[in-house]
């Protein structure tokens, strides 16, 4: 007869406490990145800056997929840059990098094979390397012009084996360095709606003067217009308005609102004028103003339009609240 023999197993975390701990030891190695924050870093931000070339983002498995990020993440806030795989580099793809670029390589070990093997060619080309890895005492920093220490005392992941705190440090550190460079370059929301165009982000920063009608297609009728005439101006423009303009200057807007509360009060509108049943003083928007806020004062006021104006107060288009919902903003 065999003895069965009950092993003791080790009391399982809960999965709250669990995460609580994972979060804490990342939270401390991003933390730690900010006694690190020297002249190194300063040398980094400045070669990229003056770089005329882009910036050539490379790391294997792991820090491969944070590379991707950190590259996309630079591109999208003003410094052209693009990630290259290091095995596709060895086998050809290096052939992607120009001489006025700068490599910025990712490693934790700085030991990676297939990364350490473009190194030689990168340094005959001239170009500068930014090591970003967790031993400064380490080939790739050997190479590198400027290393940036992303070393963390304890990975998240309790056997020490999956790249958990030291993938978190590097990608604070390229976000670090992405914004700072934004900073530098002086890049706004301008900027980032032209690099944009699609998407949510991108619908949030068209401005009023990229949805507008403008020119022949902005209803537009004389004080002294019948209303009969201004009605026909009204249908064919198809946003249930005009503009009533004193020469060039927008005086008033007649609405299908103030159609019908013409309608309400008797008699036969059309011997009417224009001035006779606009309502004056129609409320604007400029031109350079964000879309958004087009439709924030659109649902303030319970409109549906806005004419909009350049800077010198001149009415240069209008916007339909139809303009915002085709555009996404809505």
């Amino acid at each position: 007869m065999v003895k069965k023999i009950n092993k003791k197993t080790k009391k399982k975390e809960s999965p709250a406490k669990v995460a609580r701990r994972v979060l804490a030891i990342e939270a401390n190695a991003v933390k730690d990145l900010m006694d690190r924050i020297d002249g190194s870093f300063t040398k980094a931000v400045e070669a990229i800056y003056d770089t005329p070339g882009k910036v050539v983002v490379s790391g294997m498995g792991k820090s491969g997929i944070i590379g991707q990020k950190i590259a996309s993440t630079l591109a999208s806030t003003g410094t052209p840059a693009f990630f290259l795989h290091p095995a596709e580099g060895i086998h050809g793809d290096i052939g992607m990098i120009m001489k006025g670029d700068v490599m910025l390589a990712i490693s934790n070990s700085g030991e990676t094979e297939e990364l350490i093997k473009m190194l030689p060619v990168v340094k005959r080309l001239g170009i500068k390397l930014i090591a970003m890895t967790g031993r400064k005492k380490s080939t790739l920093s050997g190479y590198a012009d400027v290393t940036l220490d992303v070393g963390v005392t304890e990975e998240a992941c309790p056997l020490g084996l999956a790249p958990t705190a030291s993938t978190t440090a590097t990608l604070a550190m390229g976000d670090a360095l992405a914004v700072a460079l934004l900073e530098l370059r002086g890049f706004n929301s301008n900027d980032f709606a032209l690099l944009h165009p699609a998407g949510s982000l991108g619908r949030r920063l068209l401005k009023v003067s990229d949805v507008m009608h403008r020119g022949a297609e902005i209803p537009r009728v004389g004080e002294g217009t019948k209303m009969k005439d201004a009605i026909l101006v009204m249908t064919e423009g198809r946003m249930g308005l005009t503009g009533v303009f004193k020469a060039a200057r927008l005086v008033g807007v007649i609405t299908d609102g103030d159609l019908r509360r013409a309608l309400e009060k008797g008699g036969n509108i059309m011997d009417k004028y224009a001035k006779d049943i606009m309502t004056p003083d129609p409320k604007r928007i400029s031109a350079g103003a964000l879309a958004e806020a087009a439709l924030r004062q659109m649902e303030d006021r319970s409109i549906t339009s806005l004419f909009a104006e350049d800077e010198g107060g001149a009415v240069i288009g209008v916007i339909h609240m139809h303009d915002l919902i085709k555009a996404g903003v809505i």
